[in-house]
């Protein structure tokens, strides 16, 4: 697909965040300025990966300044798997529905039973967070695109858990890079797929992933809640960078 080719005639509804980690350089010099600088862009919310040079409560006000909502957290297995605590207390300061988990280690996917173990590991934390009135969920990356008796890794991991206590967060490219059809895992665990990454090998409509059919399938399971754009190769300063990916998704009629 072109970048320039309009996917689908639908209006989309659903807002647009971006991935902070995106602009982690500069979010480590002014967290509030970059900010500021995202939402003039047009993002209607982020994503966080750290708070830069602040904490959690300096980030909630330069969140709010901004006029950004928080969309979800990324977060380290380590941080949640002895007292998430910490994590819980900053996602209820910042008004964070959606905590997620960033990254498994690839050596761990080894067997179908094995990835069965790191759902229910997940979903012991998910029981934990609920409790609290937060959502937990997990990002693939492409390793847990490995089929194991028939079944992708991610599959075996969400069949090992109940849907409230773990949600999928779909990071297109990845799945694509790891030879999966996107769309195909959207529409096959449907309402467990609350947010959606939108990332490409270069800026968004620059790759190999076929958009189109991601808001097709998006479009027609109806249950995503944020679009979140991630960019970690550039051809232009970061900010640059994640400015062409909004005005890619208003092209496409998305923003």
């Amino acid at each position: 697909m072109s970048a320039g080719k309009p996917s689908l005639a639908r209006p989309a509804k659903v807002p647009v965040a971006l991935q902070l980690w995106s602009v982690r350089e500069d979010m480590k010099r002014d967290f509030a300025a970059t900010a500021a600088a995202v939402a003039e862009i047009g993002y209607a919310g982020v994503e966080l990966a750290g708070y830069g040079n602040l904490d959690a409560r300096g980030a909630k006000a330069a969140l709010d300044a901004a006029g950004l909502k928080v969309a979800g957290m990324h977060v380290a297995y380590p941080s949640l798997a002895g007292d998430p605590g910490p994590v819980i207390g900053d996602a209820l300061l910042l008004g964070c529905r959606n905590v997620v988990c960033s990254w498994w280690p690839p050596e761990h996917f080894v067997s179908s039973a094995a990835c069965e173990r790191i759902g229910e590991q997940l979903g012991a934390v998910g029981r934990v967070m609920r409790g609290f009135g937060i959502r937990f969920g997990f990002h693939n990356h492409d390793q847990e695109f490995q089929v194991f008796d028939g079944r992708p890794a991610f599959d075996w991991m969400l069949g090992a858990t109940e849907p409230r206590d773990l949600f999928a967060e779909a990071d297109v490219y990845w799945a694509d890079h790891a030879g999966y059809s996107p769309a195909k895992f959207i529409r096959d665990h449907g309402a467990r797929v609350a947010l959606v990454h939108l990332k490409d090998e270069k800026e968004l409509g620059g790759g190999p992933v076929d958009f189109e059919q991601v808001f097709a399938a998006t479009d027609s399971v109806g249950a995503v809640e944020w679009y979140v754009v991630e960019q970690e190769e550039y051809s232009h300063a970061p900010i640059t960078s994640v400015r062409l990916c909004y005005e890619q998704m208003k092209t496409w009629g998305r923003a």
